[in-house]
């Protein structure tokens, strides 16, 4: 029986080009982002592999990017891979943007994940991040039958918030000291609250469940129904 999850050391640099390159040539969806300059280039959107996790270093510059270690991500890819999507420069297959994702909860909680979204950098405000959490969302939605999509963001980045209330998302209470601080010599010298956010799907369009309605007091993390 083989392992739930492929341990990263034994993937060679060969094999793993080699897969990036068939995946390139099969089940892609490209779409057409409008660059900076008015230059129009052709961007793939596809699932990610465990090949593609070795060159997240760019996307991850960010401190705002929440990182983890190979098995976390060995894990996503194994057990979720149709949540799994990667957006890669057309020319060098570089990964340009990233989310993970996940379905979890039961009964009428049953929803859909979003553990993380990143861009690089030098590929902001070209709407990478938004095609990636409409693609979760739609995934969530057609494939799983979702009541809900779900995520925490830190109460101070407001640029990440403004984007997800573009895309319908609503604050459904704050998380207390979810974040927990860096220290004196970090980014984030002490922990910070999260603002938990919701998208009700077509299951729950009317938002008529206790899910997606707000609740009108902060909560701790041990409160929290799923880690």
């Amino acid at each position: 029986m083989l392992p739930s999850v492929v341990p990263l050391p034994f993937l060679s640099r060969f094999s793993c080009l080699r897969v990036r390159k068939e995946r390139q040539k099969v089940n892609v969806n490209r779409a057409v982002v409008q660059q900076g300059d008015r230059r129009r280039t052709m961007t793939t959107y596809r699932r990610m592999t465990l090949c593609d996790t070795l060159q997240f270093n760019f996307v991850n510059l960010d401190q705002l990017t929440e990182t983890y270690n190979t098995s976390f991500y060995g894990e996503y890819v194994t057990h979720w891979p149709e949540y799994q999507r990667v957006c890669v420069h057309p020319t060098t297959g570089i990964p340009m943007a990233y989310t993970l994702g996940k379905a979890e909860g039961q009964g009428e909680d049953y929803h859909g994940h979003v553990s993380a979204v990143s861009v690089a950098p030098t590929f902001r405000r070209v709407a990478l991040g938004e095609t990636l959490m409409v693609e979760l969302a739609q995934m969530s939605e057609l494939v799983h039958n979702a009541y809900f999509v779900d995520l925490f963001v830190r109460k101070s980045n407001q640029v990440a918030q403004d984007m997800y209330h573009r895309l319908g998302y609503i604050v459904y209470r704050t998380v207390l000291n979810y974040y927990h601080g860096d220290g004196p010599k970090g980014p984030f010298k002490s922990d910070e609250d999260a603002l938990d956010m919701r998208l009700a799907l077509r299951r729950d369009k009317e938002r008529r469940k206790s899910s997606v309605i707000p609740l009108d007091r902060p909560i701790k993390p041990e409160e929290l129904e799923w880690v």
